[in-house]
This record gives structure tokens, sequence and C-alpha cells, in this order.
């Protein structure tokens, strides 16, 4: 166990032994306080015992009433008197809230300290499993890849190929290539925006011509898996952004809707985009495997992949989409993702502020 995790259950034994501690306290000064009041009644009930065999001796009732003060003589019966009994009686409530109200404090604090550190524990341990299971998913993604490799070149050492042969595996290295480095640069992405070691230029930016560039440069790929990409974005439509954040956001997330699509057996991607009120939405929505609509805002968290589980063999790092909610909010823009369910296809939707000028 790490020196700060140990540190961590220390602290949080130590604020629960000090909250039973003040609880038995609060019970023990309450007990005292009822327990002192009930000796000065006693003290009292002997002083009345004895101003009533003063009075049955002859001793006058203005005599008793000067020898003890605290007695009240009515008639020949003397009795305690009604100010000192309130007077015990607001003593005892004044001391019993005086307790209660200084140990809830106490304990309020404690359980506050205890939140805290209980909060703490929690995070580490969601950290640790994030961890767990980002190097577990790396090692998966780059294994497949280096397989590959592995097999293309056994194959080109063993055999004589021919220059069709030989220029298929070297397709296929040069893919698994690309794919080892997009998922190395989303990684050290993340970590720079994570550390806010990032500077955008914003600037005013054509939609539709920075979308078209992304939509063909995944052109090939999304006709092999039989997916249909539309895109109907009016010129003339300038958003605020920087131009290379809008190509590592727009690039994302048609990634991520053909990786939704595929599994289904194919489909259809359709871009629009529409001006609201002084901003731009972007509109990306797929036919493919969807999400539970909970899911909607947990998909930006880091290390949560799309659709773990829905066939795809695209899953990436898990980091493609809190890139993009990062770049987003550095650029002053929004992001949001809504689906029906799993099976109904998906939607996300990016928001820009409009260009204030846009250029000629």
């Amino acid at each position: 166990m790490k020196a700060t995790r140990v540190f961590q259950v220390t602290a949080l034994a130590l604020v629960v032994v000090a909250a039973v501690q003040v609880g038995w306290w609060l019970f023990d000064q309450r007990s005292y306080a009822i327990e002192k009041v009930r000796d000065s009644r006693a003290l009292y009930n002997q002083q009345v015992l004895a101003a009533q065999a003063l009075l049955d001796s002859g001793t006058s009732a203005g005599k008793v009433e000067s020898m003890l003060p605290g007695i009240s003589i009515n008639g020949q019966r003397a009795s305690l008197s009604p100010q000192v009994d309130e007077m015990l009686t607001t003593e005892e409530h004044r001391r019993i809230n005086q307790y209660a109200w200084e140990g809830g404090f106490f304990l309020l604090a404690l359980a506050l300290c205890n939140g805290v550190i209980f909060r703490a524990l929690r995070a580490e341990a969601r950290v640790r499993q994030e961890q767990d299971n980002f190097l577990a998913l790396v090692s998966h993604q780059f294994k497949t890849p280096l397989a590959s490799l592995q097999l293309s070149l056994e194959t080109m050492a063993i055999r004589t190929l021919s220059p069709e042969q030989s220029r298929t595996l070297i397709d296929r290295m040069l893919a698994d290539l690309s794919r080892m480095t997009a998922m190395v640069t989303q990684i050290l992405e993340s970590n720079r925006l994570e550390r806010g070691r990032i500077d955008l230029k914003v600037e005013p930016i054509d939609l539709s011509g920075a979308v078209g560039r992304v939509v063909s440069h995944l052109d090939l790929r999304s006709q092999k898996e039989k997916i249909t990409v539309s895109c109907d974005i009016a010129r003339e439509m300038y958003v605020l952004a920087d131009a290379l954040a809008l190509d590592v956001v727009v690039r994302n997330l048609l990634e991520n809707a053909i990786a939704a699509v595929t599994p289904v057996g194919g489909g259809t991607i359709s871009l629009t985009a529409r001006r609201l009120d002084g901003e731009i939405e972007l509109s990306v929505k797929d036919t493919g495997v969807g999400f539970r609509p909970a899911d909607g805002a947990r998909l930006f968290e880091k290390f949560t992949r799309l659709h773990p589980g829905g066939g795809s063999s695209y899953f990436g790092t898990g980091l493609g989409l809190y890139i993009v909610r990062r770049l987003m909010q550095l650029a002053g823009g929004r992001v949001s993702a809504h689906s029906a369910g799993v099976g109904q296809g998906a939607q996300f939707v990016l928001t820009w502020p409009v260009a204030p000028a846009e250029p000629m």
C-alpha cells in the first residue's frame, strides 16, 4: 500500500475514533448536568424538610423564610420556591443545550473531515482502476498491430513474394504503424490538455470547408465499412475556433461514428449545421449501436470507450471523446452526446460561437 493511502486510512481511522470520543463526551456531559441538577434538588428537599420541622416546632414562618431563603411557606406547609425550581430547570436545559451545540459542532467538523478523506480514498481507488483499465486497454490495442507487423515481416522474410503481395503487406504494416502512432498521439495530447500545456489560436473558420476536408480523408475507410457519409453544411458559416482543434474534434467524432456503425454491418452518418443565437451547431448523427441515455455525460470522461463490447475492432484508447471535450472547452464551445438507447444510433452536437467578423 502506498504511503499516501496509509496516511489517508490512518487519518480516517483517527477521525472516526475522535467522532466516537466526542459522542461519548456529549453523552457523559449530558448525564453529568442532569446529575448535578438532581443533587441540587436533593439538597433543597432537605431544606424543605428542615423548614417543615421548624414550622411544626412553632417557629414563625417569617423566621423560617429568613433562615432558608429558597423555601416558600404557604400556611403551615413548606415547599421549594417556584423561582428556585424554575432556576434549576433552566440551568439543566442550559447546560444540556450548551453541550449539545458544542458536541454537535465538533461532530459536524469531524463528519466533514471524514467525508473529505473518504472521497479522497474513493477518488484514488477510481484513478487506480482507470489506470489499470487503461494499461490493459493500451496493451491490447498495441498487441494487435504489433502481432500483425510481426506476421507480415516474418512472411516477407521466409517467402519470396510477388510485387503485388509485397505491396499488400507493406500497406498493412503502414496501417498498423499509423494506428499505433495515432494511439500514442492521443495519449500525449490528453496529457497536454490535462496539464493545460496547449495554446489555441482562435480565428474565423469556414465550417463547411473544415468538415469537408475531414470527411474526404475518411472517405475510403467509410466506403470499406459500407457506411454512407452525408454532409449538409451551408457555405459561409464561420465559427470562432482553432483550425487544428476543430480538425481534431471533427475527426475524432467521425471516427467514433464509423466505429459505432461498423458492428451493425453498415449504415449512415449525417453531418448537419445550423445557426442559432450567436452560435453555430454541428450535429454528427449515426445509425450505429448507440448507448444508454444515462451514459451521455460519462462518454467524455477519460479512458471511457464509446462502445465497449459493441463488436467493433476499432476501440482506440478511450481518450478521443475526452480530447474532444477539453478542446471544445478551451475554444469556448460545447459538446454533448445523445442517444435513444442501445441499438438506436447516437448524435453528437458541437457548438461554437459565431465568428464576429466573417472574412470576405
